[in-house]
């Protein structure tokens, strides 16, 4: 069996739209280093000023280099049925394969990472990065972030495991080597039995203390994602190095998985989760009467002694939903604000001449009070039924001035109002209010209940 230890220096940190500037590859054939392949490679694309300072690698290096395209097959016939190695493999491996792809050939060799396995070989380090590694190993590296300076440091390091702990190198390339992003102290068992379904998750370290909660659409892949990815490798490696078990529990909806993470961060404070954040700034819909009688609408920012007729995010999100109001209702767009110029009627199927003295203010009026009725509405308390955790199941939710104030789920064949005993109460959170606020225009209005004014 032969390995290529394989290193890369890239553009930046992502596959999809950065490239390789510099390539390396070291054969070992198990027993000793047999051949190598180093090339400096024409990304096809500047090379940020930053990356230059890291790798010493400029475009002026790279302008006559061949690119990936020119040497994909001398590359391919050396890696071709050899096990790809690399310290943090899936950063390397991600590249490679893209640019593979990029030609139209699909690259998917067993991979070994000498991170992890030195996590097994070399337990209770302070740090596996390469550096600290081979310094602890009494290994040179003769040119640190330049490719074949850390593939020759790589190789000899994994010469060195592979020597003093075979069984934990060939453990890894057995069948279920797909498994290679999990956390060394995490059990495939575990792995195997996380479901795909939308929920809450729940990290925990040894000693069974939760030290991270999230919410996934299909919680087996975000698990997944955690440690298989670039984005954020100060917390993939401290989750990594902790993390032993996943606990979790089903919402049924993206929506109640936001609402039911935020409780559940609030309650448990978990030490790998950042602050929860509200928006800085808050944008509202304010109403008043003109001069002519006519009611209309302004959107402005939200500021101390200000009380709009509802809250967004962003000015965008505010107009968008304005915009359904006046299709609902067949308001003007001038009125609303979004206009400066009256209405074209031969551009719109909403204003009925309001803006062109065609329409009487009591008339259009009565339409503007129905609209912001329905806005008040949402600001009552509310009940929200959306589908539970199976297709028996049903969830409801109940809002106090958009602030989530309990829950239940119960059987679809139960067609009784729910009792109090029947919900679960939670904690008034304000943070809730905007998840709120996020969804609500999404939902259907059939199922939607004002339970009191």
């Amino acid at each position: 069996m032969e390995f290529a230890i394989v290193d890369i220096e890239t553009t930046g940190g992502s596959p999809a739209a950065g490239g390789i500037t510099e390539i390396a590859v070291v054969i070992h054939n198990g027993q000793e280093i047999t051949e190598s392949f180093e090339s400096l490679v024409n990304p096809e694309m500047g090379i940020p000023t930053y990356i230059t300072g890291l790798t010493g690698i400029d475009n002026a290096m790279v302008r006559n280099a061949p690119t990936f395209a020119e040497i994909a097959d001398d590359l391919w016939e050396l890696l071709d049925g050899k096990v790809f190695v690399a310290h943090q493999v899936n950063f390397d491996y991600s590249f490679i394969r893209e640019a593979f792809l990029r030609l139209g050939k699909t690259y998917l060799p067993q991979k070994l990472c000498t991170v992890r396995l030195s996590r097994k070989v070399y337990p209770k380090m302070r740090s596996y990065s390469l550096g600290r590694l081979c310094e602890s190993r009494g290994i040179p590296i003769l040119a640190r972030h330049r490719a074949m300076g850390d593939a020759k440091a790589t190789a000899i390091l994994f010469d060195q495991m592979i020597q003093e702990s075979p069984d934990v190198i060939f453990q890894g390339l057995k069948k279920n080597s797909g498994y290679s992003f999990l956390p060394p102290n995490f059990p495939k068992s575990r792995f195997d039995q996380i479901p795909k379904s939308c929920g809450v998750y729940y990290m925990l370290n040894e000693k069974g203390k939760i030290i991270y909660v999230g919410k996934a659409i299909n919680i087996k892949e975000r698990f997944k994602n955690h440690f298989s990815g670039n984005s954020l490798p100060s917390l993939k490696n401290a989750l990594k190095a902790e993390v032993v078990d996943l606990k979790w529990e089903l919402t049924g909806s993206e929506f109640f998985a936001l609402l039911f993470e935020t409780i559940e961060i609030k309650r448990l404070w978990p030490k790998y989760n950042s602050a929860l954040k509200r928006p800085k700034t808050l944008w509202g819909l304010f109403q008043f009467e003109d001069g002519n009688g006519f009611l209309r609408f302004q959107i402005a920012k939200v500021g101390k002694g200000l009380y709009p007729l509802e809250t967004f995010f962003s000015r965008e999100e505010a107009v968008a939903f304005l915009k359904i109001g006046i299709q609902n209702h067949e308001l003007c767009e001038k009125l609303c604000g979004l206009k400066k110029v009256s209405c074209n009627p031969k551009e719109t199927n909403s204003c009925q001449g309001a803006c062109h003295d065609s329409e009487k203010a009591e008339d259009y009026n009565q339409r503007m009070t129905d609209f912001v009725t329905k806005i008040k509405d949402t600001q009552k308390e509310l009940l929200i039924e959306l589908p539970g955790r199976s297709e028996l199941e049903l969830l409801q939710l109940v809002f106090d001035r958009g602030i989530l104030s309990k829950y239940a789920f119960y059987e679809r064949k139960n067609t009784s109002d729910l009792d109090e005993e029947s919900f679960q109460f939670v904690p008034q959170i304000p943070e809730t209010f905007y998840i709120f606020r996020q969804f609500i225009h999404t939902i259907e209005p059939s199922a939607i209940r004002v339970l009191a004014s």
